[in-house]
């Protein structure tokens, strides 16, 4: 240790000032560079707490970090918050428990603490403020959105109604810094709001961006051709449905990528009711029978007895003749009604057809060409000619017609053929054009731009470590030189005479011994330890 120490003592009585001051700057540096090392090495790991945030909600989250020595950075313009990663989680419950972040506006926490003695207007218009700021709240966590406001106007609630014709409206307001929503994200936030409060139609919500955009007017229907879009977006839905079925099924067969399916539908766009009332005569049946029956019994008889009593006892007078007996009638009648009712068989068929219903269907089929197989090189060992496409006979077309027919459900009518359904037809498909030269050009600027902006990152570190290498060769290379000892006890003249021309002057020479004396003793002991045969 004491010969190293030593040995590192001789090296820095032989540097010069300059040296010595390049060594210790260097020194200093790379100590720097460690201990900015270790200490970045012992910096917490800092990971998001909560983003996207108000000023108030911020300032209420750095003032509870701050209230218990939590370590926190403050980013993305004060409304972003990290935190060492070992305490995000507690940190977020604790931060939970006591309503924090509240977001944007005042939600539905507004009724959790009693409040007596409110009057309906004030109870009312705490609900109101409560769902605005609930769909401000949800509205911000859609992605592209940083914060929201929704404003609902509701009618006035009155006992005696004079406007019927008045509709909740509502409006939103989206800041989304410099990007921009999509139709199917602005058409959400106009159902969100609408399906919130009660009678608000989906086209009474108006969104508005922050450059003043007004986003839901593209999405407004007219009330004459909201039927019509329906309809459309129906029948799209229906043929994009029964081409996705053919392309499949004939990507299995021809391969994927070789076929192109449209199909056109016809789609009944009319409610049709119709009732159908049928009498059959032939189909009769008895409905009720009555049978009545009436008997009347009458007969005729005369008596052979002469009459009785006192009147038989008195003597009868002369020349009258004896009484003749008195006739007796006897009849028996009978009579019978027999009454049936036939019921006439009676039909009443009532048929609803809703719109939607699929009349007919045609289809339009592009598939490419067979390829041809792969010819084997020739004896000579050239490459053999690229292979033609095999055109498919009629059979086979007619095969793969009758594929797509079963597949849609087809069924011809009379007088109507398979080709006037389905066209079939093969035809070599168009290989991708590449692209111009003007889109190359700006990709490749593109790419120059993403290689600038890393190099623009690690040029700083590669250009100092490249001073430092450079250095540190440098140093190396710059040794004492041995100093002949002969030129020292020469004349200046002799000196100069031996010395080569492109050598330094003795007077130079005198002047580096006088400004470096360890020099001197270099070359002592190279010329001491030189061979007696040299010297």
């Amino acid at each position: 240790m004491k010969n190293f120490t030593q040995s590192l003592l001789e090296l820095w009585k032989q540097f010069g000032v300059n040296q010595r001051v390049s060594l210790v700057v260097t020194a200093l540096a790379v100590a720097g560079g460690l201990v900015a090392v270790v200490l970045w090495s012992q910096r917490p790991d800092y990971q998001l707490l909560y983003a996207r945030m108000g000023e108030k909600d911020a300032a209420s989250v750095i003032g509870y970090l701050e209230a218990q020595n939590i370590p926190h950075q403050v980013s993305a313009g004060g409304t972003a918050v990290q935190v060492p990663s070992t305490l995000v989680y507690k940190l977020r419950m604790d931060l939970a428990a006591k309503g924090l972040p509240s977001g944007e506006g005042v939600g539905f926490e507004i009724f959790d603490k009693g409040q007596f003695g409110l009057s309906d207007f004030v109870q009312r218009t705490n609900y109101l403020r409560a769902l605005q700021g609930e769909l401000a709240r949800t509205i911000s966590q859609l992605q592209g959105v940083q914060s929201a406001r929704v404003m609902i106007v509701q009618p006035e609630n009155r006992l005696l109604l004079t406007d019927q014709g008045v509709k909740p409206t509502a409006s939103v307001f989206v800041d989304v810094g410099g990007g921009r929503l999509e139709l199917d994200q602005v058409n959400s936030i106009r159902h969100l709001v609408a399906n919130a409060v009660q009678g608000l139609q989906t086209d009474q919500v108006a969104v508005v961006d922050n450059r003043g955009h007004v986003l839901s007017e593209e999405l407004r229907q007219d009330p004459t051709l909201g039927t019509a879009n329906g309809q459309m977006r129906y029948r799209e839905q229906v043929e994009d449905y029964f081409a996705k079925k053919v392309e499949t099924m004939l990507a299995a067969v021809i391969g994927p990528g070789n076929a192109v399916v449209r199909v056109s539908a016809e789609i009944e766009t009319e409610a049709t009711v119709s009732t159908q009332d049928k009498y059959d005569p032939e189909g009769q049946v008895v409905r009720s029978q009555t049978v009545s029956e009436d008997s009347n019994t009458s007969s005729e008889s005369r008596s052979s007895g002469g009459p009785v009593g006192v009147s038989a006892n008195v003597p009868e007078k002369s020349g009258s003749s004896a009484a003749a007996p008195k006739p007796v009638s006897n009849s028996e009648q009978t009579r019978k009604n027999r009454t049936t009712a036939y019921e006439i068989n009676h039909t009443i068929t009532n048929v609803t057809r809703s719109p939607g219903t699929v009349k007919n269907l045609t289809a339009a089929v592009f598939i490419a060409p067979r390829l041809a197989p792969i010819a084997a090189p020739t004896a000579d060992g050239k490459p053999a000619p690229a292979p033609t496409a095999a055109k498919r006979t009629p059979e086979e077309l007619n095969a793969l017609r009758q594929i797509v027919v079963n597949a849609l459900g087809l069924k011809p009518a009379a007088g109507q053929t398979l080709e006037s359904m389905v066209s079939l037809q093969e035809m070599e498909f168009q290989a991708p054009q590449a692209l111009p030269a003007q889109v190359e050009a700006v990709r490749g600027e593109g790419r120059l731009e993403g290689w600038l902006e890393i190099a623009r990152h690690w040029a700083a570190l590669a250009g100092a470590a490249a001073v430092l290498f450079m250095f540190w060769r440098t140093l190396g290379k710059q040794k004492p030189e041995p100093v002949p000892v002969e030129v020292l006890a020469m004349s200046p003249a002799a000196a100069a005479r031996s010395l080569p021309s492109n050598s330094v002057t003795p007077e130079l020479l005198n002047e580096l011994i006088r400004q470096k004396p360890a020099n001197v003793g270099v070359a002592l002991r190279d010329w001491v330890a030189e061979p007696a045969g040299k010297n």
